[in-house]
């Protein structure tokens, strides 16, 4: 057996050298890409007996007893111990740049061992991000005590200067509309909206008996919704005088409901049609409920009442179902809603309770305290103060935020658990928790549950089904909740202005804004953004149509108005 010999003498050592080193370094990368050991941790794995739970990135257990002489070797300063050490010391350096720097456990046993009786440890202020702590509720009801304060000094400030304005009377001449317009136009206008329910649930009966074309019964459709939102446009702009203030926001309210119930009942049902009719349209299908299914087409002759009766399509096409998704507290149609089994009478009792107090309260701040300021910023926005209409404007920010407030709770808990109640309707989440929203998109997904639903179900996925992007999709629903909040405020007053559209669409910019905030300076920050845009925002736009609407329909009575500034 002969042997070659390296001309240089050394080279097969040197050869075995950086084999070796190159079989280390390909462990180690191995090592530092499993999924327990890291850069930082390796000391740890020097030090670990036990092999439990230690897997390479391709799932393959790792032995490091295999591995011990490249660990070891590691630990005593070759290899790659020097970059090692150079990134340790720029993680410490790193992390004392936000933290105190830190002591080690041995430097403070020995610090503590001292006659000296040492205190000091390393912590950070508690008013730091870096200490972590979280419990300010001391401060929270120091605010809240001071926000009274306030609240109770400006009642008090208005009582005094306008002496007391409430008068139970008038909200039932204003809530009934005695002293406005002529006869009951609201009552019949709702009354007639029969007609557009009787079309639609006569038009779903026809596509589902396959008598009208779905070509056809689309169209008819579409015209017969799209009637339905533009009816009190016309009939108010013609007749305006004949409506009173309530009744026309009734009307607009109700038909705006009404728009987006028939929208989701027609599309629901064209949903039903696709499942049930697209591989034969002709052939009839039978509408089986799933009891029936479990209790005999299945062969078990045992009838099991636990399993209640599904409605199937084509059998939700009644008038007793279509009257009964209207009347229910919910936005999106469903065929089988979720049902309670009893009427809690307390529980529906106390609901009541609170809306006949709420409103009353709401009346009587209305009355009390806001039409005054109110009335106090017409001149300013006329001569157009920038100083003075900013005062009238936080002067009217907390009674207007007061109200809201109050109207959520009537509105979204009172009113709908009501309704849900007398309906058996067992989906009670009319509202999250928007008041802990960290930014805009939050708050618009989490305050009005019913319409961010139907916006999801019926606008949002759907155009994104079309090939629209998430963002193109979000700008279509903004701009469609912004058509219908200036819909429910110009149309009443018969001003058409643009403020709550633009108030609206500028939720976009300002979404962006709130997320900047709260990924630059934490949640905290960003949940101000928003209480601030709810609290600043709608006095806003209170001022600015009062005004619009003084100067619209009272240009006369302006110069009368001076004494409303002081």
């Amino acid at each position: 057996m002969t042997t070659t010999k390296d001309p240089k003498g050394k080279g097969g050592t040197e050869t075995q050298e950086k084999s070796n080193g190159g079989m280390a370094g390909g462990i180690m990368k191995r090592l530092r890409r499993s999924a327990s050991a890291t850069e930082h941790n390796l000391s740890s794995l020097r030090n670990r007996k036990s092999t439990q739970n230690l897997f390479d990135q391709h799932g393959n257990p790792i032995d490091l007893r295999q591995y011990r002489k490249v660990l070891d070797k590691d630990e005593n300063g070759n290899g790659t111990s020097n970059g090692n050490s150079e990134k340790k010391m720029r993680y410490r350096r790193t992390q004392s740049v936000t933290r105190a720097e830190e002591i080690s456990t041995k430097e403070e046993k020995q610090r503590k061992a001292q006659p000296g009786r040492p205190i000091h440890r390393p912590r950070d202020s508690l008013f730091s991000w870096s200490s972590g702590f979280t419990n300010f509720s001391g401060l929270v009801n120091w605010g809240f005590l001071l926000l009274c304060i306030g609240g109770l000094r400006l009642g008090l400030e208005n009582l005094l200067k306008y002496g007391i304005r409430i008068n139970p009377l008038d909200w039932f001449f204003f809530l009934s509309g005695r002293n406005e317009g002529e006869g009951h136009n609201a009552l019949i206008l709702i009354t007639y909206s029969l007609v557009h329910i009787s079309l639609c649930l006569a038009v779903e009966k026809g596509l589902a008996m396959e008598i009208i074309s779905e070509a056809l019964g689309m169209f008819i459709q579409i015209v017969n919704i799209i009637v339905v939102v533009c009816l009190p446009v016309v009939i108010i702009h013609l007749k305006g005088h004949a409506f009173s203030l309530m009744g026309a926001m009734t009307v607009c309210f109700y038909f705006s409901v009404l728009f987006l119930k028939l929208w989701s009942y027609v599309q629901t049902n064209m949903w039903c049609r696709q499942t049930y009719y697209q591989k034969n349209p002709r052939e009839r299908r039978p509408s089986i409920t799933l009891a029936e299914l479990k209790n005999g087409h299945l062969g078990d002759g045992e009838d099991d009442e636990a399993i209640p009766k599904l409605v199937q399509y084509p059998d939700n096409l009644s008038y007793r179902d279509l009257l009964y998704f209207l009347c229910a507290p919910t936005l999106c149609y469903e065929l089988n809603f979720p049902k309670t089994t009893r009427v809690r009478k307390r529980f529906l009792l106390k609901r009541l309770m609170e809306v006949i107090i709420g409103v009353n309260m709401v009346m009587a701040l209305f009355q009390q305290w806001i039409i005054p300021s109110v009335r106090n910023s017409l001149i300013p926005f006329s001569n157009m103060d920038v100083a003075l209409a900013t005062e009238r404007l936080l002067k009217l920010a907390l009674p207007n935020h007061l109200c809201w407030l109050c109207f959520f709770y009537l509105m979204f808990h009172s009113f709908l658990n009501a309704a849900g109640e007398m309906l058996n309707f067992a989906d009670r989440n009319f509202y999250c928790d928007w008041w802990n929203a960290n930014n805009i998109d939050t708050f618009w997904r989490t305050w009005n549950m019913p319409v961010h639903r139907w916006c999801v179900r019926h606008l949002y996925i759907p155009v994104v089904q079309m090939g629209y992007s998430s963002r193109q999709a979000s700008t279509i629903v903004f701009l469609f909740s912004a058509f219908f909040h200036e819909y429910l405020v110009s149309v009443p007053l018969q001003t058409y202005k643009i403020w709550a559209f633009l108030g609206m669409m500028g939720q976009i910019p300002l979404s962006a804004i709130s997320k900047y905030v709260e990924r630059n300076l934490g949640p905290r920050m960003g949940n101000i953004i928003v209480w601030a845009s709810i609290i600043l925002g709608q006095p806003l736009c209170i001022m600015m149509y009062y005004h619009d609407y003084v100067v619209t329909h009272f240009q006369n009575s302006l110069n009368s108005t001076t004494d409303y500034q002081s």
